[in-house]
């Protein structure tokens, strides 16, 4: 009984360090079998930016360029005239659809700004800049354009709004260097007159539309 006793332990415990060893060998099979590795991560994909927070970058790098002088009168009306007709399909594609844009039209207003943004660098980047010189008359036509730069960036200003002051400045800014060419450079006491007076116009129209309701979204207060 004691021989038949010991023989059937060492039986047990055989079969018990069998039991083990292979339990041991699957786990670190399964541990290096590939489809237990952990998986890589993949990077992070960036969102698109929203449609409200596209616009508002665009208008922070139109104002950016004004503030320079990278971007000129006419050059800055012609952008902002585009940015409003953006603007005002984006609020007609709202109102048709309860609120919301559809992904196409997502798309599609996005390709437009695509198209604007190259617009901005091209403009920015190009020969025309815009001098005022040293002098009353041109530190007058800077100080309109830093006003308006302010406004841009702020939100004050409208897009629309914007295109329709750059387009008197830009009218302005043409009268000055006809009045140059014309008199070899300078300008006479009554040609200065005069575009002083039209600068007051401007001034006021810039202070009107900057105070006004119409403001961009979430514009920040003055």
């Amino acid at each position: 009984m004691k021989i038949s006793f010991l023989k059937w332990g060492a039986v047990s415990l055989a079969l018990l360090v069998s039991a083990t060893g292979a339990t041991t060998l699957l786990a670190q099979d399964q541990s290096s079998s590939p489809s237990a590795a952990t998986p890589a991560q993949e990077p992070e994909k960036k969102a698109d930016p929203s449609i409200a927070q596209r616009k508002e970058n665009q208008q922070d790098r139109i104002a950016n360029g004004v503030k320079s002088g990278q971007l000129t009168p006419g050059e800055t009306a012609n952008l902002e005239k585009k940015e409003a007709a953006i603007n005002k399909e984006t609020r007609t594609d709202h109102a048709a659809n309860g609120g919301k844009l559809t992904s196409a039209e997502k798309a599609q207003v996005n390709q437009q700004q695509n198209q604007v943004s190259k617009q901005i660098y091209a403009d920015k980047h190009n020969a025309n800049t815009a001098h005022y010189g040293n002098n009353k008359v041109g530190q007058r036509r800077e100080n309109q354009q830093d006003r308006i730069a302010q406004g841009i960036k702020s939100g004050q200003l409208t897009p629309g709004e914007t295109a329709k002051l750059e387009k008197q400045q830009q009218g302005i800014n043409k009268q000055v260097a006809g009045d140059r060419k014309a008199n070899g450079g300078s300008l006479t006491a009554s040609q200065k007159k005069q575009i002083n007076k039209e600068q007051n116009q401007a001034s006021r129209n810039i202070y009107k539309k900057k105070h006004n309701a119409a403001t961009q979204p979430n514009a920040k207060k003055p």
